[in-house]
């Protein structure tokens, strides 16, 4: 399981019930976030997919069902594409197949240097969540993880995901590919999933209403449901 920016590797923790009594869990702390080290000002799609590898090979898995959300979700999918031997399935939680199709993330960078992570953070809750969608525990922990997260490393991440192009590598992906989307991402519309649906023979895409891009946090019970019954099919 590969958290996104600004997240760390407990989000998927509500996930867990529904998943562990079959599959061994891995979650790791990408780079910049959680207990991971911080300070890079610059990374590549390729470096992050190395780490992916390096989180698996440390914890003696040759082969896994990858899972990513976000940034995880594009580095899953480099993976899939670079090293499919290495990957049973792939389930995509809000990220993208393309970069330059990611909306509303220009003004990070400005936000970060004028407000500091505290208020990067304000402004992503919004971004991630609907009103009530949590409870006042949940928000000011999501919301505290945010400002936690290294601003240079955040910044690096955004310049790799949005020089993200795997388009044309797309109708050769082998494992099998769930894409789970909310129907109110500001960073990417429902429609750019459908391009990636479209691209992938036999992918499945399942849409879930009245949710932003804190899908699988705040609906981690449900996004678990579903990939439960996508792995329990393979």
């Amino acid at each position: 399981m590969h958290h996104g920016v600004g997240a760390c590797s407990e989000i998927f923790g509500g996930w867990l019930p529904a998943l562990m009594d079959r599959y061994r869990i891995l979650r790791f702390d990408m780079r910049g976030h959680g207990e991971s080290p911080r300070g890079f000002s610059e990374l590549t799609m390729d470096d992050l997919t190395d780490d992916l590898f390096a989180a698996m090979d440390a914890a003696g898995v040759e082969r896994a069902h990858l899972v990513g959300e976000s940034i995880g979700g594009t580095i899953a999918l480099n993976a899939a594409l670079r090293s499919p031997e290495r990957v049973r399935t792939l389930t995509v939680s809000n990220g993208a197949h393309l970069g330059a199709s990611i909306e509303s993330v220009r003004d990070w960078r400005t936000i970060i240097e004028t407000r500091g992570m505290d208020g990067w953070s304000r402004h992503m809750m919004a971004a991630r969540f609907h009103p009530g969608a949590l409870t006042d525990a949940e928000w000011r922990w999501f919301e505290a993880q945010q400002a936690s997260a290294c601003p240079n490393t955040v910044l690096a991440l955004l310049a790799a995901l949005v020089g993200a192009n795997l388009v044309d590598r797309l109708p050769g992906l082998l494992p099998p590919l769930l894409l789970l989307h909310p129907d109110g991402s500001p960073f990417i519309p429902v429609p750019v999933m459908a391009d990636f649906q479209a691209r992938v023979p036999g992918a499945r895409l399942h849409v879930f209403g009245h949710t932003k891009h804190g899908l699988p946090f705040s609906h981690a019970g449900e996004c678990a449901r579903v990939v439960r019954g996508f792995l329990d099919g393979r």
